[in-house]
């Protein structure tokens, strides 16, 4: 049975999980999206693993949805739970307590940029490209609207969803979608960059921090500002946080462990 999803350790506390239908241009199949969340839940359990990168085999990133499997059964049930499976899936990723850097390749299309705008962070070779393409085939981009909305500007989202056109690494980069583009033989080496940048840092802050990030962002300003507060004064009593304050009072670099 094809390996859907194929996941390797790079260093301690990194790793890499790997989209794994290349032929298939990486569509998420009802296999491959049950393969992730089931990862993803695993490693949400996993005290050793503090980052994540989420990457592809082949050409393409992610081509969205595998519209063979959706169109060999037209029913408004099966669509429903596809769609529901699909979210719970995105969602997982922005609910897992660690980082999670897309390391973008090639195309992302659809569901495929969906996933990357519901990664923490992105980099992307200079080659990607990046599109929310369904409505060219009659299907408003709905489900991937509701992440690229949160990462860019209403008028560019709009743009993207409205015109189903591709836009380039760069443009990516400027609009918001993306973190970073680099020659596409270095991004291997440009994502574990970040990685370890990351992984310098306590995990009880990263995952504090991020927890915080997406529950204020939906809040409005006074709820944002006492959910912040809270996360502030428990993240002040860890000991890495009581650490790296008196590491700064003395002057000298902080010992966490």
């Amino acid at each position: 049975m094809e390996d859907l999803l194929t996941q390797s350790v790079p260093q301690a506390g990194l790793l890499k999980l790997t989209l794994n239908r290349p032929l298939a241009f990486n569509a998420l199949s009802e296999s491959l999206l049950a393969a992730l969340k089931e990862r993803l839940e695993q490693i949400a359990q996993d005290r050793d693993t503090r980052v994540v990168i989420l990457a592809a085999q082949g050409k393409a990133y992610c081509a969205g949805h595998d519209l063979k499997e959706m169109r060999a059964q037209p029913s408004l049930n099966y669509y429903q739970k596809l769609f529901a499976q699909c979210s719970e899936v995105m969602l997982a990723v922005q609910r897992l307590p660690q980082p999670v850097i897309a390391q973008v390749q090639g195309v992302a299309t659809a569901a495929g940029c969906q996933l990357v705008a519901m990664c923490d962070l992105a980099i992307a070779a200079d080659e990607a490209r990046f599109a929310v393409s369904g409505v060219n085939l009659g299907l408003f981009c709905a489900t991937p609207s509701v992440a690229l909305s949160r990462n860019i500007s209403r008028k560019q989202a709009m743009y993207m969803l409205l015109t189903g056109e591709f836009i380039s690494a760069q443009q990516a980069q400027d609009w918001g979608l993306i973190n970073e583009v680099v020659p596409s033989d270095q991004l291997d080496v440009a994502t574990l960059a970040l990685a370890q940048k990351i992984l310098a840092k306590p995990s009880p802050a990263l995952q504090m921090g991020k927890k915080l990030f997406y529950q204020q962002i939906e809040a409005n300003i006074s709820q944002a500002y006492e959910l912040a507060a809270q996360t502030m004064a428990c993240n002040m009593m860890d000991e890495s946080a009581l650490e790296g304050v008196q590491a700064f009072i003395d002057k000298r670099p902080p010992n966490w462990h």
